[in-house]
């Protein structure tokens, strides 16, 4: 039996029971009967610290698992019920891979950039430019030169420069026949026109014969094509080339005591003449109405100009039927030069009366 203190009382009046610090012993058990083996010594202490160790084992045993698989798993485990674990190092994060080098790829040059569309519209055209051959290249910059020379000699042709042929000897010294010829369009509009100056005009009185109908071969149409877009000379024989001598109002006279032609009283040193004749003298008298000129040849013996003409429209060129004024000899290439009006001819000629 256990033994006991005397209860004291409590110091604030209450009784609180004590006890010592031996164990109780079981109830004794009762005496075996007769003849009935005894039973065994009782191991309760030592069974339950056997337990006790073996599931501290356990635990520690599960540790170390979890602490393998974490360090082999490339994210951490999640946490599990066999209660806390002894730490462990832990598991490198996975890195994203460093981005290459700039530049361009095989594919890249071969295809475009990556991002552009192998649809688009560059993309078409480099793929068709990279399946031709050099010689169709070759080919399509040359026609693309000619076109464009075809359109600038129709520009200029139209709205600049045109060429003419010359095919008479009516303006020898100053030009043969069979030269080339480039005419300032310019004029009469907007530039005006001068004395002095040479320039074509379209047959509109009937100076010239008909022309005879011209056999057509089979290129025909390549030279009418190129004279119509201004690559070749107009060589149809329906225009003239002569020098203004006089201007609306200018009253013209041939000639004076010494022979030579004058302009509103003032004589002319003509210096444009072909000096390998002498001139003939074909007298007139004459006043240049407004809107025409009147226009004469440097090889005055051998030149059908106004002089001629006098019959039809009184000799007189309408200004509207000048194509313009002849600027440079393009060819022959040792007669090519700028045409002279020779303003000093001109220099002394007073205004007309009334102006």
């Amino acid at each position: 039996m256990p033994e006991t203190e005397p209860r004291t009382p409590d110091p604030q009046g209450q009784d609180r029971p004590r006890v010592t610090a031996s164990a109780i012993p079981a109830d004794e058990p009762a005496d075996p009967p007769a003849g009935a083996p005894a039973p065994a010594p009782a191991s309760a202490p030592a069974s339950q610290d056997d337990s006790a160790g073996a599931q501290r084992a356990d635990r520690i045993q599960a540790a170390r698992i979890e602490t393998a698989r974490s360090e082999t798993a490339p994210t951490a485990p999640a946490p599990t019920a066999a209660g806390p674990t002894a730490p462990g190092p832990t598991a490198p994060e996975p890195t994203a891979p460093e981005p290459a080098a700039a530049g361009p790829t095989g594919r890249e040059r071969a295809d475009g950039p990556a991002h552009a569309d192998p649809t688009s519209r560059r993309a078409r055209k480099a793929k068709a430019r990279e399946g031709r051959s050099p010689l169709f290249l070759w080919l399509k910059e040359v026609a693309t030169v000619v076109v464009v020379a075809i359109v600038l000699s129709f520009l200029i042709k139209t709205f600049l420069f045109r060429a003419f042929y010359i095919p008479s000897e009516s303006m020898v010294n100053t030009l043969d026949v069979n030269d080339r010829i480039f005419v300032n369009l310019l004029v009469p509009e907007p530039m005006a026109l001068q004395r002095g100056d040479v320039v074509v005009f379209r047959d509109s009185q009937g100076w010239l014969a008909p022309a005879a109908p011209k056999a057509k071969g089979p290129f025909t149409w390549v030279q009418d094509g190129l004279t119509f877009v201004g690559l070749l000379p107009d060589n149809s024989e329906q225009h003239l080339v002569k020098r203004v001598i006089g201007l609306p109002g200018d009253h013209v006279v041939c000639c004076d005591a010494g022979g030579q032609l004058t302009v509103n009283g003032a004589p002319l040193d003509e210096k444009y003449i072909n000096s390998a004749e002498i001139p003939q003298v074909r007298d007139f008298d004459v006043v240049v109405p407004a809107g025409k000129v009147w226009v004469m040849g440097d090889n005055r013996n051998h030149s059908a100009d106004s002089r001629a003409h006098m019959d039809t429209n009184g000799g007189f060129v309408n200004e509207s039927d000048i194509e313009g004024k002849a600027a440079v000899i393009a060819w022959p290439l040792n007669r090519m030069s700028a045409l002279d009006n020779y303003p000093d001819v001109f220099r002394s000629v007073p205004a007309p009366s009334g102006k």
